[in-house]
């Protein structure tokens, strides 16, 4: 049996992008706190509450190809879906509906591939 003294604190998928600038711009416009490594590479975080994304700048990228999925968990979809549509990001956001899963949930696909499923739990 594995030891399981050791805890696991968070995670930070790290989320392929073509333009580092226009994606941390893309993430502040949704109400992420975003910006770049300051090592050089073109490498940038972005934060909003306890959820953190790490993004790559890759030439090879390619939308159709190397998009990655992240799923949100927030506590009220409706509301983030409303902010969203207000800032109106590039890329395609879809309405919020009611899952067979017990979930309220919305996606958006921004330029980059990314699909973001934002989800929350519906009253019992």
């Amino acid at each position: 049996m594995p030891d399981r003294s050791a805890s696991f604190d968070r995670v930070a998928p790290v989320v392929p992008v073509l333009d580092l600038d226009a994606a941390l711009a893309r993430y502040r416009r949704l109400g992420f706190t975003a910006g770049p490594y300051e090592g050089g590479d073109r490498y940038g975080f972005v934060s909003r509450d306890a959820v953190e994304l790490h993004l790559t700048e890759w030439d090879e990228h390619d939308p159709a190809r190397t998009g990655a999925v992240v799923y949100l968990y927030v506590s009220d979809a409706d509301a983030v879906h409303a902010e969203w549509s207000a800032a109106a990001p590039p890329g395609r956001l879809t309405a919020p509906a009611d899952t067979p899963y017990g979930l309220r949930e919305f996606a958006y696909v921004d330029p980059d591939g990314t699909l973001h499923r934002v989800g929350s739990p519906l009253p019992h």
